[in-house]
């Protein structure tokens, strides 16, 4: 298994597992907001923390459409074009944002919706380019992100085995470029029938030089422990400050307690694999 290089942290085989706190718009487009997650995802014991840089005009072309969510226990239906403006950051408030991570010592990723956003990301700085499952299969978009030669974490969900050694193949994986897989269930959240966990036992059989991940959409830290016994080296969580605050994301995702149960909960079963070796403990031969 290739090893790709982070900042100081590496990724693969043998390596500690490398933790994304995703705040996603979380933040609600409030930049004290983002700057209390970035403490709270330090806090928890992730390596990094994850936002979304658009804006909603490359998102949303058809300004009539609508987008229906749960939050705060009942059903809101609102203007999908309004949901993402009033998520959206400016570049003052970016670098606001990077600096934070820095000062604060976690690294700082964000999935971009074009090259345009992309191009902002690699003004201020990021060790890795976050792909969403939405863009997996666009390889016109993905090529022109390998051309930066930063590594690229992609989530694969809704592709089927074909669409993703399509996909690798094309960008340069299957050769040297450094890219972590990761598996996923584009389902908010994931109910335990649709995880299947052992999609990764196929990935690692097809694709033995790319560093595998999972991005866990269901709720508890079950899924992402039980990865880890199946070889995902990368993890990523959507968190919130608060799961009452309004907004598309905040019911499902984990609260401050809950994220750092999650991370400790990887961190541990990490330790727990131990050895392969069969011989007593050293507490056994006491």
């Amino acid at each position: 298994m290739t090893k790709i290089k982070l900042d100081d942290h590496l990724i693969g085989h043998d390596c500690q597992p490398f933790i994304i706190a995703e705040a996603g718009i979380n933040h609600n487009g409030e930049i004290e907001n983002a700057l209390k997650m970035i403490d709270v995802a330090k806090d928890a014991g992730a390596d990094a923390i994850k936002f979304q840089t658009f804006e909603a005009s490359g998102i949303v072309v058809d300004a009539s459409l609508t987008f229906t969510y749960k939050s705060q226990g009942k059903e809101v239906t609102e203007s999908m074009f309004e949901m993402y403006k009033r998520c959206e950051f400016s570049k003052t408030e970016w670098i606001k944002i990077k600096q934070k991570c820095d000062e604060t010592e976690i690294l700082f990723l964000s999935t971009p919706e074009n090259r345009s956003d992309l191009d902002l990301l690699l003004e201020l700085g990021i060790p890795a380019i976050k792909v969403g499952s939405d863009d997996f299969t666009n390889i016109p978009l993905l090529k022109d992100y390998s051309s930066t030669g930063l590594p690229l974490i992609i989530s694969c969900g809704m592709a089927n085995l074909n669409e993703i050694h399509q996909t690798l193949k094309a960008i340069g994986s299957l050769e040297k470029y450094p890219t972590v897989l990761m598996l996923t269930t584009s389902e908010y959240p994931t109910v335990p029938t649709n995880v299947n966990l052992l999609k990764l036992k196929t990935l690692e059989k097809h694709f033995p030089k790319i560093p595998l991940g999972y991005s866990d959409h269901t709720q508890g830290i079950l899924a992402s422990s039980l990865a880890v016994t199946f070889g995902a080296k990368v993890f990523e969580k959507h968190f919130t400050l608060d799961k009452n605050m309004s907004g598309p994301d905040h019911w499902f995702s984990e609260d401050p307690d809950g994220l750092k149960n999650w991370v400790d909960s990887i961190r541990t079963a990490t330790i727990m694999l131990g050895s392969e070796e069969v011989k007593a403990t050293e507490k056994e031969e006491e």
